[in-house]
């Protein structure tokens, strides 16, 4: 929904002069893999302009243009644009050229589709397609003179259709790299049309790919003056804040947006999204129930409030919305997988797996196959965990790592640390870089005592990604249990500290730092706040042995046996009590 990112690139529909052809879509770039066929002009169903046409075109031109098609179906795409190219230059019919040109844009030929697009503009100078395509060339040239001229002409020609034309080839120019460019050419478009507030709105767009947020909010501002109720700039101011990390000002603009078009629901659910994204679920709950008040039919905000539901864990409020989603043809793909995790979070696992098996469409049929090998092997149930395991490789050979991963934690399970490490390693010969792989394998050489592969590891991770706080914290936290390592493992640690700030994990090992290093109060604040953020069990055994360290052992005893009863088997929390309370006794 977040309109900063540039549109997609838009099609542009042509038709087609010969009733033969399918009307498909044309794409300002030229990523499509779709071969363009040429007309076929022999066609017994011609409309009666191509019949009409026939009858007007020279014997060799005709003969041109049968030779230029029987190439095309034989994939002989330079002769059909050779051919198409010459009778759009003997016969005065725009069709020719406009084939000339999508046949160009396929076999990636710049000249000759500058050339066709050339002919086409001559021959229909107001068409909108051809205009759009010849400002693309023009700036793929550089030439700025021609790109602002056709600009404008854009503009004069279908003032209507103008912005949408402005984002189309922004995102076709933007893959090329060619955003400043573009962003040069509106400054002085803006001078001749000083009251467009289309211009510096996709100025800000482009500013924000270019990451100068400075100046993309300046033209945002400049778009609202010109037209203080444009609901997309406003919310793009808004999106600007959330970038900036100023979410009450983006709820500031949003809110005032939505009490100016209390009826725009697009307004309301970036609102909602602002407020979630600034942890105030409250007041996300109250934007969605008002939307849902006045369309009961929007089954995307009931999803959206679903969700929140859950992120509150007000579990019986989300699934009375979700048990209503699961039969709507948009959203009962997403309904069906959250019943899923709402039951594997309520340990009903057989409910759980009806529910993720149920999930077989895309995009979320993979995350529901993953879901449910993790719910079996939660439940130690290896046997059937390992079987759909194996399914997966072959059904969604793209995920080949993902796959990978989830093999090694199902094997980790089962303490068959070297057979996981074993098996990254062989994926590692073939994946050298791979950031995930080489990270899990690290913690499998954690597992078997390779500290120096652990090392090494993590070491090439930060080569490529200095600044991932996952690997330095990991590294860091190693270091701090190796001998004469501390110095070492502080400046990873602080450097993760920096990165995530308040990340339990990295909490955790910044406290476990201080507590080697003798620091016990400074240990004690770290851990603390470590452990309210995540009641992890990990933290809890660190933080436990400080409290026992710091004579306060009854404090100890109780926060150990407390996460004892929720994880009875948890090695952490086994190995403190039998290294230091079942020795003390």
């Amino acid at each position: 929904m977040l309109i900063f990112k540039l549109l997609p690139v838009l099609t542009l529909v042509f038709l087609y002069g010969c009733s033969s052809l399918p009307e498909k879509p044309v794409k300002l770039d030229e990523s499509s893999e779709q071969p363009v066929l040429p007309a076929k002009i022999a066609d017994a169903k011609s409309s009666s302009a191509a019949q009409e046409a026939k009858t007007a075109i020279a014997p060799d031109v005709m003969f041109m243009l049968l030779s230029a098609e029987l190439a095309g179906q034989r994939g002989q795409y330079d002769i059909a644009l050779e051919g198409y190219l010459e009778a759009a230059k003997r016969v005065k019919d725009p069709r020719f050229a406009e084939r000339a040109v999508m046949i160009a844009m396929y076999v990636k030929d710049a000249k000759r589709m500058e050339e066709a697009v050339a002919i086409w503009l001559r021959q229909d100078p107001a068409n909108i397609t051809a205009l759009k395509l010849a400002a693309l060339s023009s700036f793929r040239l550089d030439n700025k003179t021609a790109a602002l001229e056709l600009v404008e002409r854009l503009l004069k020609t279908d003032p209507a259709g103008f912005e949408k034309a402005l984002l189309e080839l922004a995102s076709a120019l933007q893959k090329e790299n060619k955003s400043a460019l573009v962003y040069e050419v509106l400054d002085k478009l803006a001078v001749d049309q000083p009251n467009q507030a289309v211009v510096p709105f996709v100025q800000s767009l482009l500013a924000m790919q270019l990451n100068n947020k400075s100046q993309a909010e300046a033209k945002v501002q400049q778009a609202l003056r010109l037209q203080p109720d444009w609901d997309k700039a406003l919310m793009l101011q808004a999106q600007l804040a959330v970038f900036s990390g100023d979410f009450n000002r983006a709820v500031l603009v949003l809110q005032n947006a939505v009490n100016k078009f209390p009826k725009d629901p697009k307004l309301k659910k970036l609102l909602a999204q602002v407020l979630i994204k600034g942890h105030q679920y409250e007041e996300a709950v109250q934007v969605y129930r008002d939307i849902i008040s006045a369309l009961p039919k929007d089954s995307e905000s009931k999803f959206g409030l679903a969700l929140i539901y859950l992120q509150m864990d007000k579990d019986n409020q989300a699934a009375d919305i979700l048990k209503e989603l699961v039969n709507d043809a948009e959203w009962g793909v997403q309904a069906g997988f959250y019943m899923g995790k709402l039951a594997e979070k309520h340990d009903e696992i057989q409910e759980a797996l009806r529910w993720y098996d149920k999930t077989t469409q895309e995009p979320f049929a993979f995350d529901a196959a993953v879901s449910a090998i993790s719910v079996l092997s939660k439940t130690k149930q290896f046997t059937q965990a390992e079987q759909r395991l194996a399914a997966l490789l072959s059904k969604y050979p793209t995920q080949k790592v993902r796959i990978l991963l989830l093999q090694s934690e199902l094997l980790s399970l089962q303490k068959q640390y070297q057979k996981a490490f074993d098996q990254l390693t062989a994926a590692l010969r073939d994946l050298p870089d791979e950031k995930d792989l080489l990270y899990t394998r690290a913690l499998m050489a954690e597992r078997l005592g390779k500290l120096d592969v652990l090392e090494a590891d993590l070491k090439k991770i930060l080569e490529k990604n200095p600044d991932s706080p996952e690997a330095l914290n990991a590294l860091g936290y190693t270091l701090v249990n190796k001998p004469g390592r501390l110095d070492d493992a502080a400046r990873y640690l602080e450097r993760a500290l920096q990165l995530s700030p308040n990340e339990a994990v990295i909490l955790d090992s910044y406290g476990w730092l201080q507590f080697k290093k003798g620091d016990l109060p400074k240990a004690l604040d770290y851990l603390q706040r470590a452990y309210a953020i995540q009641k992890e069990n990990e933290i809890a055994a660190h933080l436990a042995e400080l409290l026992w360290t710091l004579d306060r052992k009854k404090e100890a005893e109780k926060l150990l046996f407390e996460r004892l009863r929720k994880s009875p088997e948890d090695e952490f929390l086994l190995e403190f009590k039998e290294r230091v309370l079942d020795r003390a006794q």
